[in-house]
Protein backbone atom coordinates (compact mmCIF):
# COMPACT_ATOMS: atom_id res chain seq x y z
CA UNK A 1 0.00 0.00 0.00
CA UNK A 2 1.20 3.63 -0.84
CA UNK A 3 0.86 5.64 1.96
CA UNK A 4 0.66 9.41 0.92
CA UNK A 5 0.51 12.15 4.07
CA UNK A 6 0.46 15.87 2.14
CA UNK A 7 -0.26 19.23 4.38
CA UNK A 8 -1.47 22.32 2.92
CA UNK A 9 -1.25 26.19 4.93
CA UNK A 10 -4.66 27.75 5.83
CA UNK A 11 -4.70 29.04 2.28
CA UNK A 12 -4.67 25.67 0.86
CA UNK A 13 -0.97 26.04 -0.48
CA UNK A 14 1.29 22.82 -0.47
CA UNK A 15 3.61 22.46 2.59
CA UNK A 16 4.75 19.33 2.54
CA UNK A 17 3.98 15.88 0.96
CA UNK A 18 5.70 12.55 2.20
CA UNK A 19 5.18 9.03 0.42
CA UNK A 20 5.46 5.47 1.42
CA UNK A 21 5.25 2.14 0.38
CA UNK A 22 4.73 0.22 -2.37
CA UNK A 23 1.41 -0.33 -4.15
CA UNK A 24 2.13 -3.71 -5.10
CA UNK A 25 -0.87 -3.40 -7.69
CA UNK A 26 1.86 -5.02 -10.26
CA UNK A 27 5.41 -6.57 -10.87
CA UNK A 28 8.43 -4.63 -9.45
CA UNK A 29 9.23 -2.16 -12.54
CA UNK A 30 5.47 -2.71 -13.48
CA UNK A 31 3.30 -1.13 -11.30
CA UNK A 32 1.17 1.51 -12.66
CA UNK A 33 0.17 3.01 -9.02
CA UNK A 34 3.90 3.20 -8.26
CA UNK A 35 4.66 4.48 -11.56
CA UNK A 36 2.14 7.56 -11.42
CA UNK A 37 2.19 8.65 -8.38
CA UNK A 38 6.50 8.90 -8.99
CA UNK A 39 6.04 10.57 -11.83
CA UNK A 40 3.65 13.11 -10.40
CA UNK A 41 6.08 13.59 -7.36
CA UNK A 42 9.41 13.66 -9.15
CA UNK A 43 8.36 15.97 -11.63
CA UNK A 44 6.61 18.31 -9.42
CA UNK A 45 9.86 18.65 -6.98
CA UNK A 46 11.60 19.29 -10.33
CA UNK A 47 9.60 21.91 -11.33
CA UNK A 48 9.54 23.45 -8.24
CA UNK A 49 12.95 23.17 -7.74
CA UNK A 50 14.08 25.22 -10.42
CA UNK A 51 11.60 28.02 -9.79
CA UNK A 52 12.86 31.13 -8.18
CA UNK A 53 10.96 32.74 -4.72
CA UNK A 54 10.63 29.05 -3.66
CA UNK A 55 11.98 26.69 -1.16
CA UNK A 56 12.23 23.32 -1.51
CA UNK A 57 13.61 20.35 0.45
CA UNK A 58 13.40 16.24 0.31
CA UNK A 59 13.84 13.64 -2.37
CA UNK A 60 13.87 10.18 -2.62
CA UNK A 61 16.40 8.57 -0.21
CA UNK A 62 15.25 5.34 -0.36
CA UNK A 63 12.95 3.07 -3.08
CA UNK A 64 9.80 3.46 -1.53
CA UNK A 65 9.95 6.64 0.14
CA UNK A 66 9.61 10.31 -1.11
CA UNK A 67 9.53 14.04 0.70
CA UNK A 68 9.01 17.49 -0.20
CA UNK A 69 8.65 20.32 2.35
CA UNK A 70 8.23 23.81 0.52
CA UNK A 71 7.78 27.51 1.26
CA UNK A 72 8.00 30.64 -0.18
CA UNK A 73 8.83 34.05 -1.21
CA UNK A 74 6.16 36.27 -2.11
CA UNK A 75 7.54 35.86 -5.94
CA UNK A 76 6.82 32.55 -5.77
CA UNK A 77 3.81 31.98 -4.06
CA UNK A 78 1.44 31.58 -7.28
CA UNK A 79 3.46 29.10 -9.54
CA UNK A 80 3.89 27.10 -6.06
CA UNK A 81 -0.15 27.64 -5.31
CA UNK A 82 -0.71 25.89 -8.92
CA UNK A 83 1.61 23.14 -8.76
CA UNK A 84 0.84 22.11 -5.31
CA UNK A 85 -2.61 21.94 -6.33
CA UNK A 86 -1.71 20.03 -9.57
CA UNK A 87 0.37 17.63 -7.29
CA UNK A 88 -2.13 16.92 -4.80
CA UNK A 89 -5.34 17.02 -7.47
CA UNK A 90 -2.79 14.37 -9.66
CA UNK A 91 -2.65 12.09 -6.40
CA UNK A 92 -6.27 12.32 -5.12
CA UNK A 93 -7.05 10.75 -8.29
CA UNK A 94 -4.20 8.03 -8.15
CA UNK A 95 -6.11 7.28 -4.92
CA UNK A 96 -9.57 7.48 -5.93
CA UNK A 97 -8.80 5.42 -8.92
CA UNK A 98 -6.48 2.28 -7.01
CA UNK A 99 -8.08 2.51 -3.23
CA UNK A 100 -6.97 -0.88 -2.28
CA UNK A 101 -3.67 -0.01 -3.29
CA UNK A 102 -2.99 3.60 -2.28
CA UNK A 103 -4.16 5.96 0.62
CA UNK A 104 -3.87 10.03 0.69
CA UNK A 105 -4.54 12.05 3.67
CA UNK A 106 -4.54 15.81 3.43
CA UNK A 107 -3.93 17.43 6.54
CA UNK A 108 -4.64 21.50 7.05
CA UNK A 109 -1.98 22.92 9.12
CA UNK A 110 -2.21 26.79 10.60
CA UNK A 111 1.83 28.29 9.88
CA UNK A 112 1.34 30.90 11.83
CA UNK A 113 1.80 28.61 15.42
Amino acid sequence: MVEIDAAVDEAGLLVSCSVNGHAGAGPRGGDVVCAAVSVLLRTAFRVLSDRQGIRLRGGAEERGSFTMETGCEAEGRAFLEAAGAFLLDGLESVAGLYPEYCNMTIRRLNRRN
